[in-house]
């Protein structure tokens, strides 16, 4: 099968290239073409805009890294679903908000087009091994025609209802992901103050009731303060915790947590952390000089 993939990041990368072992030809665009040597080397076509693709495939892939490169991708001026053939399948891995993502459903069916938002989880090890979990929302009959391709990358598919579902649960789970890396290295910075040796609170906290078991994945980067090659860059992980906030203002759901720890993340970033992996949050903790208050107008503020 003849496949668009557009975004080659972390993720994207080894997700195309799976597909790329599975026997299919892809069609590739991505904003720096260094990228996409590896996949042109073995076979893979080069497209010059995301509408040049278009025209070439049976399907498009995005894995792209927030909402507006995913619209400007299909429908900026070069936007793919002005040329993809009516009743194509869009498969969109990005991990967007959930009104974005049945905006962007409803924009496929504008132009006779199939979608499927479908982020996934797991790591860029994860996806190197085609190991990931797919969380995917729209149509059964949809998902029956691409599961073939899905399972080139991942080998769980869990079906979550219509569109936008797939991005609801994506956003539940890394909303999780980025307040219990906080919480975690906020307790870390507790104890190693009151002299506990980071030996012990990592020998007693990981594989216990208080800590979650992908913590335990973070020891050595922690331990090391080795946080460069990112799994999951912290800049992106802010990113999604304000894409739960906007999600939970649009629902009427209080995000205390969620709130203070996207402005955490956000304060990581402002120190030059935002492309370290995300457990970064712990070296920013444990050495910056910044005091948070609250502002008069309910906003956070470094002192």
């Amino acid at each position: 099968m003849k496949i668009g993939f557009i975004g080659l990041g972390i993720m994207g990368s080894r997700m195309a290239a799976n597909l790329q072992k599975g026997g299919h030809t892809l069609v590739i665009f991505n904003r720096t073409r260094e990228k996409a040597e590896s996949l042109l080397a073995k076979g893979a076509r080069w497209a010059d805009s995301p509408v040049a693709l278009a025209s070439q495939v049976e399907v498009v892939f995005t894995m792209l890294a927030h909402p507006a490169a995913v619209e400007e991708a299909a429908l900026g001026q070069d936007g793919f679903l002005s040329r993809l053939a009516p009743g194509r399948i869009w498969i969109d891995c990005s991990t967007v908000n959930p009104a974005f993502s049945r905006k962007m459903a409803a924009e496929a069916e504008a132009h006779d087009i199939r979608f499927l938002g479908a982020p996934v989880s797991g790591s860029k090890g994860i996806a190197a091994a085609a190991k990931l979990t797919f969380l995917v929302g729209g149509e059964a009959g949809d998902l029956a025609a691409s599961r073939p391709l899905l399972e080139c990358m991942g080998n769980k598919i869990i079906h979550c209802g219509g569109p936008g579902t797939g991005a609801a649960l994506k956003i539940v789970m890394n909303q999780l992901l980025g307040t219990v890396m906080a919480a975690f290295a906020e307790g870390l910075v507790l104890g190693e103050s009151l002299g506990l040796s980071r030996e012990v609170l990592f020998d007693t906290l990981l594989g216990g009731p208080a800590a979650a078991p992908f913590l335990s994945v973070k020891r050595e980067r922690i331990e090391k303060g080795d946080f460069k090659d990112a799994d999951f860059p912290l800049q992106w992980l802010q990113k999604d915790l304000q894409l739960a906030t906007v999600s939970a203002y649009e629902t009427g759901v209080p995000m205390p947590v969620t709130n203070v720890a996207k402005e955490l993340y956000r304060f990581a970033i402002r120190e030059g952390h935002g492309k370290e992996d995300f457990s970064a949050i712990y070296d920013y903790l444990a050495h910056s000089s910044a005091v948070i208050s609250l502002r008069e107008d309910g906003e956070l503020q470094p002192v």
